[in-house]
């Protein structure tokens, strides 16, 4: 059912990779970071026939990730702990924007310009995606066996980017930073 993979010198655990039953221990998943953040991938959309994908995400407090939108993955935050302030650009233009604590919920829906800031080192943010883009953070990141956030961030070349949000389908809109300032 499992299989260890390495790339980069990190050895983790896999995720089986079709609908079958299985277990994760604390810290188990598919780990990558990104940026300042670790993201752990609980459930994929290989597991779930497409329909949907699981994963937390770590960070200290930092600055926005860049706004971008998804065509067809609904995305939501339900805060383990910490806080972060979403922002999100309905299908009217109307903005939202709501600053989430512990326990808080925030829902983005497919198609939605969105982004994110962690407002406190001790967050944690368990997010649920239509569609499969929970890959994303791998390709567009690297894998790791760490459980912590990585120190220094991992910048990735703007090619590794583009083609990582090209494969799961991220508009990004770097002109546009609600939540900078």
């Amino acid at each position: 059912m499992t299989a260890e993979f390495t790339q980069g010198g990190a050895a983790q655990f896999s995720l089986p990779g079709k609908p079958v039953p299985f277990f994760l221990e604390a810290g188990e998943g598919e780990r990558a970071h990104l940026f300042d953040s670790l993201i752990t991938v609980l459930l994929s959309k290989d597991e779930t026939d497409g329909q949907f994908g699981l994963f937390t995400y770590s960070a200290p407090k930092g600055d926005a990730i860049p706004t971008h939108a998804h065509a067809d993955v609904h995305e939501t935050f339900f805060l383990l702990s910490g806080r972060a302030r979403v922002w999100v650009q309905d299908a009217q233009g109307e903005q939202h924007e709501k600053l989430l604590g512990t326990g808080d919920f925030g829902y983005v829906p497919a198609g939605c310009l969105h982004t994110f800031r962690v407002e406190a080192d001790d967050t944690r943010i368990m997010g649920v995606s239509s569609g499969g883009f929970e890959r994303f953070f791998a390709a567009s990141g690297t894998r790791t066996d760490s459980l912590e956030p990585p120190r220094p961030p991992y910048i990735p070349s703007p090619e590794q980017i583009a083609r990582a949000a090209r494969e799961y389908g991220n508009d990004f809109r770097f002109d546009l930073r609600p939540l900078d300032g």
